[in-house]
């Protein structure tokens, strides 16, 4: 009996074990199905969330293709409004506009051209009233030229100091451009010229006409002036000694002492190729020595007109050989008279015999060669006091003229200022009409 029930516990063990395991096995399914459930549940919750939030993003910024087409339509109401404001130009409107500019700058170019007339007129004015004394008493006065190139007024200071600052002047006048303001006047970088004509004496230019500077090398055609007064033996001998050399300034010569050469030949190199030594020897050999020649070159001179004129010397090495561009004129006209002078101070050049051997001397002016100039005296001159000089006996324009250019600055200043001289003479004839003096 015991076994009987003991078998029917251990059988119905057996039938309930599956039964138990199949349920547990259910109940874990549904517990992971449930899980499973909520992951989706919480999976489309965030979808939705998401969704929301695009949404919301979408309506507080709208696509960027409605703003584009928001602004090209506040564009075109823009340019709508504009043109209706400013309607398009027309043939008509072009045409004024292009006949208003060109009037409007016309008439500002009148009103310019009226008032330089007008200064100028007044300048001419002023001029024309002055006397021929009034140029040494506006010399203290900067002018126009001074002015227009900014250059400090000048200073009390002691004569040498002026005479440097003022060849400083001139050398920074010189390098400006060509100055030629308009047809019928004339400006020259020289401190100091003067046209004038040869046969009536009329003034054609002039500036600082009255300044008394040293004359340098100029002296050598008064010197020639009173060797050929005294009338000697041209074909004589003269011989160049120590006392011809320059000790004072230290200048070259080829003629070395002992040279031995003609009167004639002496007087030629003088005027042609300004030779010092060559000058002092025709003074050294005339009667009563060198102290005798300086009396007559200034007995010459006052005897010429020449009242603001002194030598010392017959080279011009002395810077105490003073003159002025009116006073040297005067010189110039009496020399022409001289056919010797005339020749020896045009010659373009000579082969001359100095102690055996053949040596070339030339002109010291450049333009006495040159075909376009009709020169028939001429002379140069430099020392430092002096700047380059230049005068000469010319005829411009079919008329004959003496030209003298002082206190030039620069190697060609005096050959371009004589070169302006003559194209405002040339284009003043040309014209029909005499330069005006100025």
């Amino acid at each position: 009996m015991r076994m009987t029930l003991r078998a029917l516990t251990g059988l119905c063990l057996v039938l309930l074990t599956p039964l138990v395991a199949s349920t547990g096995t259910l109940y874990a399914a549904e517990q992971g199905t449930g899980k499973t459930k909520s992951a989706a549940n919480k999976t489309k919750e965030k979808v939705a969330a998401k969704a929301n939030t695009s949404k919301t993003v979408a309506q507080k910024n709208p696509p960027a293709t409605d703003k584009r087409k928001e602004k090209v339509a506040a564009k075109a109401n823009t340019s709508q409004t504009v043109a209706q404001k400013n309607p398009p130009a027309t043939g008509q409107n072009r045409a004024a506009k292009r006949d208003t500019r060109p009037t409007a700058v016309a008439e500002q170019r009148k009103v310019g051209l009226a008032a330089d007339r007008e200064s100028r007129n007044k300048e001419a004015t002023q001029l024309s009233g002055r006397g021929k004394g009034s140029l040494r008493q506006n010399s203290g006065k900067p002018s126009a030229l001074a002015a227009k190139s900014a250059l400090p007024p000048p200073r009390e200071t002691a004569p040498a100091a002026q005479a440097y600052q003022k060849r400083n002047l001139t050398r920074a006048l010189a390098s400006n451009a060509d100055l030629w303001h308009e047809p019928g006047q004339l400006a020259v970088h020289s401190g100091s010229a003067l046209v004038v004509g040869q046969d009536a004496g009329e003034l054609l230019y002039e500036k600082n006409a009255n300044a008394v500077v040293p004359i340098a090398s100029i002296t050598k055609v008064m010197t020639a002036m009173v060797v050929l007064d005294s009338m000697p033996n041209l074909q004589a001998p003269i011989n160049i000694s120590d006392e011809d050399v320059d000790y004072l300034r230290g200048s070259r010569s080829r003629l070395g002492v002992g040279t031995v050469i003609t009167r004639e030949t002496a007087l030629l190199l003088a005027l042609m190729s300004s030779e010092n030594r060559a000058s002092h020897a025709l003074a050294r050999h005339y009667p009563g020595g060198l102290q005798a020649f300086v009396a007559a070159m200034n007995r010459k001179a006052a005897s010429l007109g020449m009242v603001h004129t002194r030598f010392e010397d017959p080279t011009g090495l002395s810077s105490n050989n003073v003159s002025t561009a009116h006073d040297l004129a005067r010189m110039v006209a009496a020399a022409h008279r001289y056919p010797l002078i005339r020749e020896f101070s045009t010659t373009p050049g000579v082969r001359a015999e100095v102690k055996g051997r053949e040596l070339d001397f030339h002109n010291t002016n450049q333009l006495v060669s040159s075909p376009t100039w009709e020169i028939g005296l001429s002379k140069t001159g430099y020392i430092q006091e002096a700047g380059k000089c230049l005068v000469m006996q010319a005829r411009v324009a079919d008329k004959p003229v003496v030209i003298v250019l002082l206190d030039s600055a620069g190697k060609q200043t005096r050959i371009g200022d004589a070169n302006r001289i003559k194209r405002w003479m040339e284009s003043a004839s040309a014209a029909g009409r005499l330069p005006t003096p100025v």
